[in-house]
């Protein structure tokens, strides 16, 4: 990929940076165990076991990628899968199983499956901030890559060790994006900021759907304006991601709510879109819309313009 986009610049002669993400230590599903696919709803119990034959007969069951998690683990504390869609929360746990009770479904209820991602928003996360497969990737995309995202980053260690890691192949100037997606990433980002812009270019991105998940919905609307303040007073740039015009990028047809969120996009340095079959005219959209909104605000500073909109002629 990275050497098709060299192609077209060389075509173009446009410059073009290619970014790629570390995944960091992200807790997944691994195994998932039901009757007949059935759904899980609210008040239903299931169970986090550390291995498959720790479970019960006839018991909703998973493993996930990180069982060490199990060890961390406290009676009362939240658990988030498929990045936020059903919610739980522990009610008893030992050194095999965490039981766990369904918080939040879909009223048809919701599927339990392999590799939907887990949030823990009150729990540590006994992973490294690098695992083998982050170096191994770090190691084979260097050549290639401009930026590099450093996901589920929780604190300013974790930077250094990466920072070391950069350091040990080769590249310690490699530009940094910070991916702030759980609740210690937000309470330790200034922290984070100075580790990393001290010794090379540094953006922040406030990856809006794991963060939600950490922080709870209602937060995340003043938690995002809280970081843009923080990182315009720093001059860092920010990263406005997570389900910008994501109707449109799957269905062509946009609805009212997203536009808003792209024009609010403005007020951050770079804007991200997922996948999708429509992604060319969703940039064409954006295109658009944000130099339009450009002349309203200025980052997190409204220009007050002149209204043309009434103009007589």
């Amino acid at each position: 990929m990275a050497a098709h986009v060299r192609a077209a610049e060389r075509h173009l002669g446009r410059r073009c940076v290619v970014y790629a993400d570390l995944a960091g230590p992200k807790v997944r599903t691994l195994h998932v165990h039901v009757r007949h696919d059935a759904r899980v709803r609210i008040g239903d119990r299931i169970a986090l076991v550390r291995r498959l034959h720790d479970a019960k007969p006839d018991e909703a069951t998973i493993t996930c990628t990180i069982p060490a998690i199990l060890d961390h683990l406290r009676d009362g504390d939240p658990m988030w899968i498929d990045d936020g869609r059903i919610g739980c929360v522990v009610e008893r746990v030992d050194p095999s199983r965490a039981d766990l009770r369904i918080t939040q479904a879909t009223e048809r209820g919701d599927r339990l499956r392999p590799d939907k991602g887990l949030n823990f928003p009150k729990t540590e996360i006994p992973a490294p901030p690098l695992s083998a497969a982050d170096r191994e990737a770090l190691a084979a995309i260097l050549d290639v890559i401009d930026v590099i995202g450093y996901s589920f980053v929780r604190k300013a260690s974790d930077i250094e060790t990466l920072q070391n890691e950069l350091a040990r192949l080769g590249r310690p100037g490699l530009p940094l994006a910070l991916k702030i997606e759980t609740l210690e990433g937000v309470n330790n980002l200034p922290a984070l900021i100075v580790q990393a812009a001290g010794r090379q270019p540094t953006a922040v991105m406030i990856a809006r759907g794991d963060l939600a998940v950490e922080i709870g919905y209602r937060r995340l609307a003043e938690m995002q304006e809280e970081i843009l303040w923080l990182c315009e007073a720093v001059s860092i740039p920010v990263i406005w991601a997570t389900q910008v015009l994501d109707e449109f990028v799957k269905t062509g047809m946009p609805t009212r709510a997203e536009i808003t969120d792209a024009a609010m996009a403005e007020r951050a340095d770079c804007v991200m879109l997922n996948k999708g079959v429509h992604v060319v005219r969703a940039v064409e959209v954006l295109d658009d819309l944000l130099p339009l909104m450009e002349a309203h605000q200025t980052k997190k500073t409204s220009r007050m313009r002149a209204l043309h909109s009434w103009l007589q002629d």
